[in-house]
């Protein structure tokens, strides 16, 4: 008997991804989706694309509406997720692809995010290794998730297992990334209107004042970070969806070129999404489009003394909801994959 699943805030992007791969789900029956100003509107109007949602009406976003259902899925700004959750039954399993339970810091919540702190939840990055394991250890069993950011996502798999292996060391990294604009929803902004993106790159949020910041840290001191210190510049490109980060760290005094191979790939030799690619070979966004998986191609730059790895992954896929999708599998017991492909779209 399916699950069924609630999805609020399904009129954005990120909503939309959730329904485009729960639609497909063997264990999971959509029943109720929300929206704020959409509120009364049939999906289809928002997302033309869900030809087989076409039977539902986006309600309002509360917790009476949401209550009842096996899981929820959240796809809400950050500061409205919050809100919603506490009201939500304890039995209920709510995964969270908002920024309100990720952070375990209050002061890093209030210095980048601000308002009411509403306390960290289970990590939804079943790859990020620990010291005992991988996070997945604890998502099992787990009825409150915390997706990752989508930088975070792509940032964290790129430089966590050259850390927890000892070949990179952490006091120096920096990573720039090529960001489509999905990211940054729906809402009406000039620099995200095509005209402005078109034949156009362009910079934002610079200077460590991005809110990915402190969860980068967080992660990468999971993973055995000591001293961590990142400077993480994302650059708006235009694809409508995809990041390409490119992280570079020291290379750790001793450590050769093979040993950071090794690191990399024993790290993910058994991840069915985290795919570690041929020496001399580097990933493209396009090969990640529509798909669950995060490609890594690794390089040493000698004459620099560092580490490059560039990492790609679809923003809203494993970047967002295949990254939610894959959390709920692992909390219920599902296998990892169910629902989740790693063949992309092409071209």
């Amino acid at each position: 008997m399916s699950l069924s699943v609630a999805v609020a805030g399904a009129s954005g992007y990120a909503g939309g991804e959730l329904l485009r791969l729960l639609a497909a789900h063997p264990e999971f029956e959509v029943t109720t989706v929300t929206a704020n100003q959409n509120a009364g509107q049939p999906l289809i109007a928002v997302q033309p694309h869900l030809r087989s949602l076409a039977h539902l009406v986006l309600q309002p976003t509360d917790a009476a509406t949401l209550a009842g259902h096996d899981v929820v899925f959240l796809a809400l700004p950050h500061g409205k997720s919050g809100e919603v959750t506490a009201a939500l039954p304890a039995d209920t399993i709510v995964i969270d692809c908002g920024a309100d339970h990720r952070l375990e810091s209050e002061a890093d919540w209030a210095a980048f995010y601000g308002g009411e702190y509403f306390g960290a939840w289970t990590y939804g990055l079943p790859e990020l290794l620990t010291a005992t394991g991988t996070q997945r250890d604890v998502l099992r069993g787990a009825t409150r998730i915390a997706v990752p950011g989508c930088n975070v996502t792509a940032i964290t798999l790129a430089l966590a297992p050259g850390i927890q292996a000892g070949v990179i060391l952490a006091d120096d990294l920096v990573s720039v990334l090529a960001v489509g604009p999905s990211g940054a929803g729906k809402s009406l902004k000039t620099e995200l209107l095509a005209s402005e993106l078109m034949g156009s790159a362009s910079a934002y949020q610079v200077g460590g004042v991005h809110r990915h910041n402190p969860e980068i840290k967080q992660n990468l001191e999971t993973a055995g970070g000591v001293d961590v210190s990142i400077s993480f510049t994302p650059v708006l490109v235009p694809m409508s969806r995809g990041i390409l980060a490119t992280s570079t760290a020291k290379l750790a005094p001793g450590a050769t070129e093979s040993q950071v191979r090794t690191a990399w790939e024993t790290a993910y030799a058994d991840e069915p999404f985290v795919h570690v690619l041929p020496a001399g070979r580097f990933p493209r966004t396009a090969d990640t489009l529509g798909a669950n998986t995060a490609l890594i191609g690794i390089a040493v730059d000698e004459a620099a003394g560092r580490v490059v790895v560039v990492s790609a992954i679809d923003n809203l896929v494993k970047g967002t909801a295949g990254a939610a999708i894959q959390s709920a599998n692992i909390a219920l017991g599902f296998a990892e994959t169910t629902g989740l492909s790693v063949d992309g779209v092409a071209p």
